[in-house]
């Protein structure tokens, strides 16, 4: 197999489809445009924020049933490398719908199918076989996956001395902390559970973020904080970078855009500064497009210029 600077891992992907309609009346027939079909899930989107950056990932990720061919084409169509680890049960679909009489937007979600002992160990197996610099683990688990799943990569990136990447949340991400990572992207909700507190104001969360990496949770800690936009948080150093004013049609897909930008970015060998930068280009790119379609290059490269003496 082809060696990549970066592999993406998604073990709950995602079928996405979005359309319009006009006017949500219950028990009334919803006529629907014609739907979009894009591949998603937290890790494959990250490739495809990678991908539109100019850059390569391998995704590794479940695939089942007639949904899964669906989304294996789609992945295939974005000319990303991939390897489909087959599973029994169908791949989960979700469905974005926005009324345009009123420009609200229903997002409809789904859990994955079980995941097997068997289908889990080969999971696992193919991951150690992969030899990469950055490793990218991000979406929720499907049942029958314990909590510590993320924090079993995290023991093989350790092994391979990959930089392990986490966009997770609740229990995953505690259990996965306890091994140790390279970087994790919270929210400020997320932070605030992760050092037992009920909430956190704006300026403790440089010293929320410090207390995991001096616990070795991890090495860096980015916090999204939304529309005010995120900070990169090192033991020795903390930016805070804010989020362009843009005019938002979908948030689906802005943390894994970020994601991807800060990823791409890494593996470029940029600095932290521009690191984070770029993730939050790419985030608030994600947010000028409907459904689920990420973000454009013009946009972001446009709003990195902006954020680069912010």
């Amino acid at each position: 197999m082809k060696a990549f600077d970066i592999v993406t891992i998604t073990v709950n992907p995602a079928l996405d489809k979005s359309t319009h309609f006009k006017g949500l009346v219950a028990e009334q027939k919803i006529r629907c445009a014609t739907p979009r079909y894009d591949a998603g899930g937290g890790g494959i989107n990250v490739s495809k924020a990678i991908a539109r950056l100019g850059g390569e990932s391998l995704a590794v990720f479940t695939s089942g049933g007639a949904t899964g061919k669906i989304l294996e084409d789609l992945v295939e169509k974005e000319s990303i490398a991939y390897h489909a680890i087959e599973v029994e049960t169908w791949t989960r679909e979700s469905f974005v719908a926005v009324d345009d009489n009123t420009n609200s937007q229903y997002r409809f979600g789904f859990t994955g199918g079980e995941i097997s002992l068997e289908e889990e160990s080969k999971l696992l197996e193919t991951i150690s076989t992969i030899q990469s610099r950055f490793i990218v683990a991000s979406g929720s688990l499907n049942e029958g996956l314990s909590t510590d799943f993320y924090q079993k990569i995290a023991k093989i990136a350790k092994k391979s001395n990959s930089k392990l990447i986490v966009d997770t949340s609740g229990e995953a991400l505690k259990k996965v902390l306890e091994t140790g990572v390279y970087l994790i992207k919270p929210n400020v909700g997320e932070l605030a559970k992760l050092i037992g507190v009920e909430k956190l104001e704006m300026e403790e969360v440089n010293a929320a973020a410090k207390q995991i990496i001096a616990s070795g949770g991890a090495e860096i800690v980015v916090v999204s904080l939304g529309p005010q936009g995120a900070v990169l948080v090192t033991k020795n150093s903390y930016d805070y970078v804010p989020a362009p004013n843009v005019a938002k049609k979908s948030t689906v897909g802005a943390g894994d855009s970020m994601v991807g930008g800060m990823t791409w970015a890494l593996a470029q060998n940029k600095p932290l500064k521009e690191v984070i930068r770029w993730g939050v280009a790419c985030g608030s790119a994600a947010t000028m497009n409907e459904g689920t379609q990420l973000f454009k290059l013009e946009d972001a490269k446009r709003l990195f210029e902006w954020l680069k003496d912010k």
